[in-house]
C-alpha cells in the first residue's frame, strides 16, 4: 500500500482559524492513490449550520456528500473548516447546497458527485436539496443517503 502525498497541504496537523466566510476557504486535496478504481467516498456533516440571509437566524442542516474520485481525493480537515465558515453566513438553503456541491467539483474534477441536503424547517416547511453532476457510472454500489424525512415529532 502506497503512503499518500500530503506535502501540498497547508492545514492538516497544523493549528489553522475558522474561515470567516465560504468564500476564504481553502479546500485541499490529496492524490488518489486507487486512480483507476471507482468508489464512492461520503462525507457526512449532520449539524451543519448558516443564517438566514433575511433574518440572520440560524439554520440547520445535515447533509451527506458523496463522490466518486478520479485522481484526487478530498482531505477533511479543510473540508471540516469550509464547512464551518458557513456558520456566519447568510445564504438560501439552495445557494448553500449547490455552492458547496460545485466548490467540491471544481477543486477534486470527480467522475461524479452528488449533495443531499436536509434542512430543519424554517418557517415549518423543510426544505430538502439535492443535486449531482450526473449519472452515476455503472457498476458502482451507491447506498442511499440514509436520512429520513423530516417528521417533526410525530
Amino acid at each position: 500500500m502506497s503512503k499518500t502525498d500530503v506535502s501540498g497541504l497547508s492545514q492538516l496537523g497544523r493549528q489553522v482559524d475558522a474561515p470567516t466566510s465560504p468564500e476564504e476557504a481553502v479546500l485541499e486535496k490529496v492524490p488518489n492513490n486507487n486512480a483507476g478504481t471507482d468508489f464512492v467516498v461520503r462525507f457526512t456533516a449532520p449539524e451543519f449550520t448558516s443564517l438566514c440571509p433575511m433574518t440572520g437566524q440560524p439554520d440547520f442542516a445535515h447533509i451527506v456528500i458523496d463522490y466518486i474520485p478520479n485522481g484526487f481525493l478530498m482531505e477533511s480537515k479543510s473540508l471540516k473548516l469550509f464547512l464551518t465558515s458557513f456558520r456566519n453566513h447568510g445564504a438560501f438553503h439552495e445557494d448553500c447546497s449547490v455552492y458547496i456541491a460545485k466548490r467540491i467539483v471544481d477543486l477534486l474534477e470527480p467522475k461524479w458527485l452528488r449533495i443531499g441536503a436536509y434542512w430543519y424547517p424554517r418557517g415549518g416547511i423543510p426544505i430538502d436539496v439535492f443535486w449531482q453532476t450526473g449519472a452515476a457510472p455503472e457498476g458502482v454500489w451507491l447506498p442511499d443517503q440514509g436520512v429520513p424525512t423530516y417528521r417533526g415529532r410525530g
